[in-house]
């Protein structure tokens, strides 16, 4: 590489870092300077018990998602969640007897912080995942509640991002 290059490779690197040091992008995750980083909040929410199994497989995915070894900070928000599921054919025709179901699943979600007792974010997601009936009792029950599982998968993911994203929106 000749002198030229090399000064211009240097030029361009300094005006691409200093692009993006000026673009105001921040860690979602990282360490704030000024108080607690997303994560250590994150780790200060309260997840109500759950009464179905859907709500405990997104109850527990939030869990090790935002509070790894249930450690963190204390608790200052609690966090409630209501998932519905249905189900619905998609697709259902007698000849070859092809049949294929969605469960859906919406889950509203309120955070509330301990101190004031106010709502301080709200909101519902969804997700859909399908599967086949195989006309087999086990089978049928075991697709049903895998589809279930990653439904459920997806719509913690979404929560856990979408309260990250409001605390990084409050810092």
């Amino acid at each position: 590489m000749n002198f030229n290059a090399a000064i211009r490779a240097l030029v361009f690197a300094l005006i691409g870092a200093g692009l993006v040091g000026g673009c105001g992008f921040r860690p979602l995750y990282g360490e704030q300077a000024g108080g607690p980083g997303v994560a250590e909040t994150l780790s200060s929410i309260s997840i109500a018990e759950a009464d179905t199994r859907v709500g405990q497989i997104i109850r527990n995915d939030l869990i090790s998602g935002m509070r790894p070894g249930n450690g963190g900070a204390p608790d200052r928000y609690s966090l409630t969640l209501l998932p519905e599921v249905k189900s619905e054919k998609i697709i259902a025709k007698p000849q070859p007897a092809t049949t294929r179901q969605a469960v859906h699943l919406a889950v509203s979600y309120e955070l509330v912080e301990h101190q004031s007792g106010s709502v301080v974010s709200r909101g519902k997601t969804f997700s859909q995942a399908s599967y086949d009936i195989v006309r087999q009792p086990f089978a049928d029950q075991q697709a049903r509640d895998d589809a279930t599982a990653r439904a459920a998968h997806e719509v913690s993911a979404d929560i856990r991002t979408r309260l990250a994203a409001f605390f990084a929106s409050r810092q």
